[in-house]
């Protein structure tokens, strides 16, 4: 019975490995990301050199810079989520398989965000560039927004407001251990 034990034992301990699924897909999917969003980034300076000398069509100068600026923030939405599933697949890597010795090594002459302890650090983490997401998306969705009527003001400023509150509760809790 012991040995049929340890031989289930074994095959449970070495089933984390099924994990590293997650952490490929998750860091092949990071590098697609960072990629769009650079290749995004280089097509609009085409277009911003491209208006600058005179090539832009009759295109207004409001409606070139409202596109430039969507397509900005949208290029800083695709690197935080690309970000995100970066630091979820070495988060991933780091609990279930094995610490990452170089990450240890240069812990003190770099930033310590990707070094994950727990699940709890992982989360954290996660929470913060996940909450930086929607603070982008929610202000790419006001540069589109029509201001028709008072009310949508005062939507805009609480909207705002909830940003503001949210920004300082993740700071206050990141300081409390430090």
């Amino acid at each position: 019975m012991k040995t049929l034990e340890r031989l289930f034992e074994g095959f449970l301990w070495q089933s984390r490995f099924i994990v590293l699924l997650a952490v490929v897909a998750s860091l092949v999917s990071s590098v697609i990301l960072f990629v769009i969003a650079t290749i995004d980034v280089g097509s609009l300076v085409v277009k911003t050199v491209s208006y600058s000398l005179g090539a832009h069509g009759g295109e207004g100068y409001d409606t070139f810079h409202s596109d430039i600026v969507s397509h900005v923030i949208t290029a800083i939405d695709d690197y935080l989520l690309a970000t995100v599933l970066l630091i979820f697949a070495l988060g991933l890597y780091e609990l279930f398989i094995s610490k990452i010795d170089q990450a240890e090594e240069n812990a003190a002459h770099s930033s310590r965000i990707l070094l994950i302890k727990t699940l709890d650090d992982l989360k954290d983490r996660l929470a913060k560039v996940i909450l930086m997401i929607l603070i982008v998306t929610f202000f790419k969705n006001v540069i589109h927004t029509q201001f028709n009527n008072p009310l949508n003001i005062l939507y805009l400023g609480f909207g705002i407001l909830l940003v503001a509150v949210a920004l300082y509760f993740t700071n206050k809790s990141g300081h409390h251990g430090e």
